[in-house]
């Protein structure tokens, strides 16, 4: 995995311990935390899509699988009602999570086959990655339940904007996986998009 990457997911671990000791006392603040720890959240997701990537290119796989991510997606929707988190806000966010990884994993196929492929074998995808990505759906959830006060925000936009921009400069965020991140949080607003941060 790129060093810089990986500095920059072990930076998020280190900042949502971090959020997690800090008193929120305004009610906009706890917003901004909620978004914080939700792009924490998509960091780590848009993390696991090297070893996913890695281990489909090392079974002859094909990066989309229609029947899994719809069956993502119906299982997020029914996560979601029972969080009293609208299904539909649920499903474009988690269908962004998929598109991203995808851009990622795109990303990373066309690099191996214009250089080499990676060396070693892939984390095994049932037994180790997959559970990963379900343990981060959950708690992606209850993530999306904390922002929701926030999506109809006139500001909401801007304030993604800034929040992104923040946990890249406070983890060193890959710029190779900016757009995929900006990508991932296009649906956190109502109005959908990220906005400029001036």
């Amino acid at each position: 995995m790129n060093r810089l990457y990986r500095s920059g997911v072990l930076g998020a671990l280190a900042w949502c311990a971090a959020l997690a000791l800090t008193p929120t006392p305004a009610h906009a603040d706890s917003d901004d935390t909620a978004l914080t720890n939700l792009i924490s959240l998509v960091s780590q997701r848009l993390a696991l899509a090297e070893p996913v990537a890695r281990w489909k290119w090392a079974n002859h796989q094909d990066i989309t699988d229609t029947p899994r991510e719809a069956a993502l997606l119906a299982d997020v929707a029914k996560r979601a009602a029972a969080a009293q988190v609208d299904p539909a806000f649920a499903r474009a966010f988690f269908q962004d999570q998929i598109d991203a990884s995808k851009e990622v994993q795109n990303a990373l196929f066309a690099t191996w086959r214009s250089t080499r492929p990676p060396e070693g074998a892939p984390p095994d995808l049932a037994t180790s990655t997959r559970p990963q990505l379900d343990q981060l759906t959950q708690s992606m959830i209850a993530g999306l339940a904390r922002v929701q006060t926030l999506r109809a925000a006139a500001d909401c936009p801007s304030r993604v904007a800034q929040g992104i921009a923040n946990w890249k400069t406070l983890t060193r965020y890959d710029s190779a996986r900016s757009g995929a991140l900006t990508h991932a949080l296009g649906h956190v607003c109502e109005t959908g998009g990220v906005g400029a941060t001036g």
